[in-house]
């Protein structure tokens, strides 16, 4: 499949701005094993594959277990793989980006509250909600990953 529009070149002030939002989240505290998991789980959820590729490499590249990463899918009946802690992060993360459906439900914010504090939960819900506008882009223009497998 080939990339529909280079939409970084295209928008390139629209894509700074949405990096700086990243760099926010990426230094607002909050760990960043944890955010990568949060951002590949989103992008599970959404079906973006370059998004998916990327976050996988960083997890990866940082040492999470490649077991880890493959029952990211199925993370609630691989509980002992995920602290309390991501845990409460991915449900979150399920619940935000499937807004649509699941209108946020008080409980997984109760869940989710047990794990973070105010701060770290609005940072959160910044990061959930970047992830799915950068899941979004990629899969309108159609970006793949940067390089395919070999074999």
């Amino acid at each position: 499949m080939s990339q529909r529009l280079d939409y970084q070149s295209r928008s390139p002030a629209g894509m700074k701005a949405l990096g700086e939002v990243y760099a926010y989240v990426a230094g607002c505290g909050l760990e960043k094993p944890l955010m990568d998991l949060v951002y590949l789980r989103a992008s599970q959820i959404n079906g973006c594959t370059y998004c998916i590729d990327t976050h996988a490499k960083d997890l990866l590249g940082a040492g999470t277990p490649a077991r880890k990463l493959l029952l990211l899918s199925s993370w609630r009946e691989a509980s002992p793989w995920f602290t309390p802690r991501e845990q409460a992060a991915l449900s979150w993360t399920e619940a935000v980006t499937e807004v649509a459906t699941s209108h946020v439900p008080d409980a997984a914010f109760q869940a989710a509250r047990t794990q973070f504090d105010e701060k770290e939960m609005a940072d959160l819900t910044i990061g959930i909600g970047l992830i799915n506008t950068y899941n979004r882009i990629a899969i309108s223009f159609r970006r793949s990953p940067t390089a395919p497998l070999k074999a």
